[in-house]
């Protein structure tokens, strides 16, 4: 048919559902909907969008004439056509789907045995836009189901059972939270708290109810699936999608806490990378076994999807550490974990921020080369990416770990390289933090080379500026970093006075952020500032927080709060010193807790038994 009687007909087609709706005999948009579905002929689409466009723009015409009666019919009709107009947006929305849904299983159906599973989990794969919904991937099953090959009733079987055990685990996504009565997150007693306990009870799948309980009693899940003799293709295609619904709706349900953003922000964080740790753990457990190598590219495949998914979340914390969102074994799994998966990825933008968030981990372990390998390798991959606020980011990292190599020029290079391209581009929170970097090499440069007072007052200048910008912006994290930084320079100036109130502000900003790693540091300043004003209580206060916090999180840097409270134990001697340890108990304990603060004595011998 010509593309001028098609017009025509669309045209016809579009008055007879106008006229009809307006009589009344059409009274809902899905019989709209299913009169499109019938009647526009598949590849036309343009024409029949061509002829709704020039029937809305002539009842809009009509509709600003002065007669009520026709201006009123004109607003019906316009009603009417707005409706089609929006049925047939979903009538597209259906067909690419569908089209998406043919596509990949001629794929499916085209692959070699071996790869059918990747191409499933890339037909399924969340980052797809528009992503399957459960009932089109339950279509998907369906389809797979009438092939006569094994291996598809195996994938289809998977997919009908994964959506089953989501529907069955539903019910408890966070039920768990409540039940213990525990801050929300993935910690706690191994097999009593937590949701991997709770998901145990209620699976009906041998291989999920094994893996949740391995999880709920913190032990090692890459033993645990190398151990694993026969696992079928359809359990392994389960576990997979019930994976997948179980961290969506994490992660769907922590983004809506209102009454604390950030914190939910950091818990929706903190599941992606729990999630994608979690098949990253498997992955390597199944190059120690026999099972299909299949399972260990799927592995790999779903983190890379994680990933993928939480480096393109809205406030990807560039400036932020893993230290932030997960603790303890959790977080060096993690961080060696996810280095394998992330070799196979080619220089995407997402690489380049998860690569960010990993080498700022690293640098807050102590761990400074890898972490400037890591930010430089995100920095060149951002700049040809064209991710400006990520290559900011990573010259403002480098910078920072320049000055903990003491190699402060560079630092100052990196940080008047931040602060350029923040200028120049309008990055107001890359801005803040190349002035508060830039501030902190100076003064640790002025220190080094003995400088005169007016080049400490250039310095702090620019500390005060990233705070006062960080303040507008409202940003948390940063304005941590800047009180920080402050404190620091005013100890390196003998001013400890001085240093405290921006620590204490700090501090307050960290644990609104909920950063680990920089509240344990501002505790441990704040431990030397107490220290030289003969403050001794609240110095023990502070370092023995900082001692534990950063001890917690892998990081070095406890020695330096441990190394303090020895030499005032030293001073004051053990009886004194252990009295005044349960003086500062109930500050101590509204921190890091009963358990925390009976760690600390121990903590302690450990670090004086490394002496």
């Amino acid at each position: 048919m010509s593309d001028i009687s098609l017009g025509s007909r669309y045209n016809s087609l579009i008055d007879r559902i106008v006229q009809t709706t307006l009589k009344g005999q059409i009274s809902s948009k899905e019989q709209v909907y299913q009169l499109l579905r019938q009647e526009v002929e598949l590849g036309t689409g343009e024409l029949f969008e061509r002829s709704l466009s020039q029937q809305i723009q002539t009842a809009e015409q009509q509709n600003s004439q002065t007669d009520e009666l026709k201006q009123a019919k004109a607003m019906r009709s316009l009603r009417a056509l707005k409706t089609i107009q929006g049925e047939w947006e979903r009538v597209q929305k259906d067909l690419a789907v569908s089209s998406t849904l043919n596509a990949g299983l001629e794929t499916i159906i085209a692959a070699q045995k071996d790869e059918a599973l990747g191409a499933l989990l890339k037909l399924i794969d969340p980052n797809r836009n528009p992503a399957l919904t459960l009932s089109q991937i339950q279509q998907l099953a369906k389809s797979l189901q009438q092939t006569d090959r094994e291996e598809f009733n195996q994938l289809a079987q998977g997919l009908t059972s994964g959506i089953a055990s989501w529907q069955q685990l539903q019910e408890y996504l966070i039920s768990w939270m409540y039940d213990n009565r525990e801050p929300l997150g993935f910690v706690g007693v191994p097999g009593q708290k937590g949701p991997w306990s709770v998901w145990a009870k209620q699976t009906n799948s041998p291989l999920m109810r094994s893996l949740f309980n391995t999880l709920a009693l913190q032990q090692p899940i890459d033993e645990w699936i190398s151990k694993q003799n026969d696992i079928s293709l359809s359990a392994w295609v389960e576990l997979a999608v019930t994976m997948q619904c179980l961290q969506q709706g994490l992660v769907a349900w922590f983004n809506k806490q209102a009454y604390n953003a950030k914190a939910g922000a950091n818990l929706a964080f903190s599941t992606f990378l729990t999630f994608a740790s979690i098949w990253s753990q498997l992955a390597n457990g199944l190059q120690k076994s026999s099972i299909s190598s299949n399972y260990l590219d799927s592995c790999f495949q779903i983190t890379l999807q994680i990933l993928r998914t939480f480096a393109q979340t809205k406030d990807f914390p560039l400036y932020g550490g893993i230290f932030a969102l997960l603790s303890g074994d959790r977080l060096r799994f993690t961080l060696s974990y996810f280095d394998e998966p992330l070799r196979q990825v080619e220089g995407t933008q997402e690489k380049a921020r998860i690569l960010t968030l990993l080498g700022y981990s690293l640098q807050a372990l102590g761990q400074i080369e890898p972490a400037k390998a890591f930010a430089q390798q995100a920095m060149e991959i951002a700049q040809t990416q064209g991710d400006i606020p990520c290559e900011i980011a990573n010259l403002n990292h480098l910078s920072r770990a320049c000055v903990t190599q003491k190699d402060y020029q560079s630092a100052i290079n990196y940080s008047q390289r931040a602060l350029i391209l923040a200028r120049q581009s309008g990055e107001k929170l890359g801005e803040a933090n190349a002035l508060t970097n830039l501030g902190y090499s100076q003064v640790f440069q002025a220190q080094q080379l003995q400088s005169e007072l007016e080049v400490y007052e250039s310095a702090i200048q620019y500390l005060q500026q990233g705070l006062e910008l960080s303040q507008r912006l409202g940003d948390l994290q940063s304005q941590a970093l800047c009180c920080s930084s402050l404190g620091v320079a005013y100890l390196v100036l003998s001013q400890p006075q001085s240093a405290i109130p921006f620590l204490e502000q700090a501090l307050q900003s960290a644990r609104i952020s909920g950063d680990l790693y920089l509240q344990g540091q501002n505790f441990a300043s704040l431990a030397s500032a107490y220290y030289s004003t003969q403050n001794i209580e609240m110095a023990m206060t502070a370092g023995s927080l900082g001692m534990y916090l950063l001890e917690q999180i892998g990081s070095e840097q406890w020695r330096q709060s441990a190394g303090l409270l020895t030499i005032l134990q030293g001073q004051i001697g053990e009886v004194a010193f252990q009295a005044m340890l349960k003086q500062c108990k109930a500050q101590i304990i509204q921190v890091i807790g009963v358990d925390g603060y009976d760690y600390l004595s121990e903590l302690l011998k450990q670090y004086q038994n490394s002496l």
